[in-house]
């Protein structure tokens, strides 16, 4: 008797290779849904902050975070007795790019007041670098001055550290004009430094950027 091999029609794996390019597609389609995912949150983020920057000058008609000594940040009672920090009152927020993420300056009392007033999310007591947001990448949230163009003026910025480049230039592109070195959002070439450190001349996908905006 003659012995017949057995395999796979060519209808069978005209199957499995669709099958495999759904699967291949379904996991590509997740992985752009979680890109856009991380963008809307940190375009949210940006504009989080800048709403809860100015509802607390409106509620106090102060800055957050030079808003008075300890003692009288303290004296209000409520989430505010756990806050550790204060300001000097003089109407400037004292934030120099150096001090963006590494927390000092006013940046804790900045961090600390938005929460305690109840305008952002978190612990009023996290002091030091866990005082600052996280951020959708994985990185840190920070406020600062003279990390954006200005015209002669101190500008308040928000920035997020750690941003992948496409996620950078989809941010960039929302708020401004898309290009890295001009215009109210700056980036600059690496995961978590002060901003303003390096030049970038365009954003590259595989690379990772902090990117300020003006508030």
């Amino acid at each position: 008797m003659k012995k017949y091999q057995s395999g796979f029609t060519l209808v069978e794996i005209a199957i499995v290779l669709v099958i495999i390019g759904l699967l291949l597609g379904g996991v590509l389609k997740g992985q752009e849904m979680i890109e856009n995912a991380k963008i809307k949150n940190g375009i949210n983020d940006m504009n989080g902050v800048t709403a809860a920057y100015n509802s607390y000058i409106d509620r106090f008609r102060r800055l957050p975070g030079d808003d008075g000594n300890l003692a009288a940040l303290q004296a209000r009672g409520g989430a505010w007795a756990n806050i550790t920090a204060g300001g000097n009152n003089n109407g400037v927020i004292a934030i120099n790019q150096a001090q963006v993420f590494a927390a000092g300056g006013e940046a804790v009392a900045f961090w600390q007041a938005l929460k305690a007033a109840g305008f952002i999310s978190g612990n009023p007591a996290d002091a030091g670098v866990a005082a600052l947001p996280r951020n959708a990448f994985n990185g840190l949230t920070g406020v600062g001055t003279g990390v954006t163009p200005t015209t002669g003026v101190a500008v308040l910025s928000v920035c997020l550290s750690q941003v992948p480049g496409k996620a950078a230039r989809a941010i960039d592109t929302q708020f401004d004009d898309g290009l890295p070195d001009r215009g109210n959002v700056l980036a600059t070439l690496g995961a978590n430094i002060a901003p303003g450190a390096a030049a970038t001349p365009a954003y590259n996908d595989g690379n990772l950027y902090t990117i300020c905006k003006a508030m």
